[in-house]
């Protein structure tokens, strides 16, 4: 209860300025929980296809392989799809390989979606903690030179302990904000190296069935 209205108060001494990073805060909250699930369910259903498609691909059966991954709305399902449909027409590895690239090159951007937002929005929050500090410090002053003399060092130093606390909420704003901003950041560009680990070990068997003389369609 005293911790509540702790909070309570040091909100409501913050002055206005509080309330647009109450709104960042939320915003960048809102992004992180959806790009965290996005991530992690582009993760799960492209890992859950490889496992199926790549035996099928090792084995020869590129035609189970397309079917497998035409039905599929996975990521890998769309990235294969175009490097088997380039196998198809009996085109070579690295033709294979940069059908497959192409199509990575469309889906990157959906993977990286909204995640510049957070470093953006903690930025914008440690900003507007000390825009809010140095109004609070102004108007502090103001009011200390109207003050009596006696009474003006303890006046200023409770004025400019409460113009502070904008850019104690800013920075306590800004710093989880950067920290997700960093998380969705290496979780993209690991799902991305695992995207084109599956393009280049597509693009491999398709080359080593070229040399092996077995080409399979």
């Amino acid at each position: 209860m005293d911790a509540a209205y702790s909070a309570i108060r040091f909100f409501q001494s913050g002055g206005v300025f509080m309330y647009p990073i109450v709104f960042i805060l939320a915003i960048g909250t809102a992004i992180i929980i959806e790009r965290y699930a996005y991530l992690t369910l582009v993760s799960i259903k492209s890992k859950r296809v490889w496992k199926r498609v790549l035996p099928l691909l090792e084995d020869g059966k590129r035609e189970n392989a397309w079917q497998l991954v035409i039905r599929s709305n996975a990521a890998v399902s769309r990235i294969l799809s175009y490097g088997l449909e380039r196998a198809k027409l009996r085109g070579s590895g690295d033709e294979v390989q940069m059908a497959m690239e192409e199509a990575l090159l469309e889906f990157v951007p959906r993977l990286e979606k909204r995640t510049h937002y957070l470093a953006t929005f903690a930025n914008v929050a440690t900003l507007l903690g000390l825009l809010g500090t140095i109004m609070g410090l102004i108007d502090a002053f103001s009011a200390v030179s109207a003050a009596d003399p006696a009474d003006k060092a303890n006046l200023l130093s409770a004025s400019i302990s409460i113009a502070m606390n904008t850019t104690a909420f800013g920075l306590m704003v800004a710093i989880p904000l950067l920290l997700a901003h960093a998380v969705m950041q290496t979780k993209t560009t690991e799902l991305v190296d695992s995207l084109e680990m599956a393009t280049v070990r597509l693009s491999n068997l398709v080359t080593t069935e070229k040399v092996s003389g077995k080409d399979v369609s």
